[in-house]
């Protein structure tokens, strides 16, 4: 059985060019980085549903952004591995890290797997 979170940690590393997280590191790097979280999930008939809250930090806000976009990129083409049968855009968003006061944009994917 597929563990979804490493799955999607794993392919997000390799197609983007920061650190991507599934734990907020205690001293996060002063520029650009992704965290990953899975907010939740479901299964009928033997396929899988995942959320994921995926959230884009960057030194200003534009660069939050552009990282989104990047997110986004990599998240729509997904579905080239074989356990991801879908894989669609819910919302994306500002939604910024006031504890940390840093930049963050916040895109909401819902995955179909096996």
């Amino acid at each position: 059985m597929i563990v979804i979170e490493n799955l999607v940690l794993r392919y997000l590393q390799g197609k983007l060019p920061v650190p991507v997280y599934v734990a907020k590191p205690e001293k996060p790097p002063t520029s650009r980085f992704v965290f990953l979280e899975k907010t939740g999930s479901g299964r009928s008939n033997h396929v899988n549903r995942a959320t994921f809250a995926v959230q884009s930090y960057g030194e200003s806000l534009l660069d939050a952004i552009n990282l989104n976009e990047e997110v986004k990129a990599a998240m729509d083409g997904i579905t080239e591995l074989s356990e991801v049968t879908a894989s669609r855009l819910n919302s994306d968003y500002p939604f910024h890290d006031d504890d940390r006061k840093r930049y963050r944009y916040q895109a909401v994917y819902d995955l179909t797997h096996y």
